[in-house]
């Protein structure tokens, strides 16, 4: 639905509207600054900032294989974590209740959609070896998303650009655009623009814990690398912005360290091998956390340590 249909239908029955914006939603691990930050990337409000809360896990992967193994390996904790796509994969009439019928394919990357047969795909086990797609995951949430971003959304000449001709024809949300185009090029593509934003804004939210991301356009998954960089340079600046220091006393620092501390453990969980980059993302956090806590204490780093 959309909110022009609504009132439409408001007006026709004499119902009266009242309007309103959700300023705020505990969605993302009630990362305000998470939500924030993806609107801004996709470029859906301009008052949005770049501002990123170290309180949520975001990273960017190069490589969807890489993007897989680490949303499987965050699946073994509760079963909560699930592999999602932009509908940019054609879903395959006589493969929709077969494992071995693959819809996406990335190099040597591959997945299905998830199956037809089952309703409750978000918590079926085997459902981890699927894909999620808007018209499946809107309105449910994970631990832990890994979020395939497609050619319909791509970053050229410094701004975000949207292409619903790189769409699957299945997609029933831009039925009818096509034709629409032809006759209003204009409209067709400011539909697109809200429909293939609005798609990318749902599936990066459904993580409560954190959302891993791959773009098929290499210069968005750069741009979003560098918008997260930004992000987190300003993490101090944001804490002081807030107010959050009166929740910083040494003993929430002190606990803040141990929890990142054994997210940091986990990545040698099972074995010795383990994944670089997952490494110092974890290690990052403890660090955060311990420049926090020689900030509260009044006490520099460098000396402490050389002590």
């Amino acid at each position: 639905g959309s909110s022009k249909e609504i009132k439409k239908w408001c007006k026709y029955y004499n119902a009266i509207v009242y309007e309103d914006k959700l300023t705020s939603q505990f969605r993302c691990n009630g990362s305000d600054a998470y939500l924030s930050w993806v609107d801004n990337v996709l470029e859906v409000e301009d008052t949005a900032n770049d501002e990123l809360d170290i309180d949520y896990d975001v990273r960017i992967f190069d490589d969807p294989l890489a993007l897989k193994k680490a949303i499987f390996e965050k699946n073994k904790i509760a079963n909560k974590s699930r592999m999602l796509a932009g509908y940019c994969w054609k879903w395959q009439k006589n493969g929709r209740n077969r494992s071995d019928v693959h819809d996406i394919e990335i190099g040597d990357f591959s997945m299905s959609w998830n199956f037809a047969s089952t309703k409750t795909w978000a918590i079926d086990e085997e459902s981890i070896n699927e894909v999620g797609c808007i018209h499946t995951s809107q309105g449910l949430e994970f631990d832990y998303v890994g979020v395939i971003i497609g050619d319909d959304l791509r970053y050229e000449n410094g701004k975000i650009i949207t292409d619903f001709f790189k769409r699957a024809p299945t997609d029933r949300s831009i039925r009818g655009l096509k034709g629409q185009y032809k006759n209003d090029k204009e409209s067709a593509l400011k539909l697109a623009d809200e429909i293939i934003k609005n798609t990318y804004r749902t599936l990066l939210t459904r993580g409560q814990k954190g959302c891993y991301i791959y773009c098929t356009n290499k210069e968005l998954n750069e741009y979003l690398k560098l918008k997260l960089k930004r992000g987190k340079e300003n993490v101090r600046k944001s804490y002081q912005d807030r107010d959050w220091d009166q929740f910083h006393s040494p003993e929430n620092l002190a606990k803040s360290i141990a929890i990142e501390s054994g997210e940091l453990l986990e990545c040698f969980q099972w074995d010795n091998s383990f994944n670089k980059q997952d490494v110092c993302d974890e290690l990052a956090d403890v660090v955060n956390y311990c420049i926090l806590m020689a900030d509260k204490l009044d006490v520099d780093l460098e000396d402490i340590v050389l002590k």
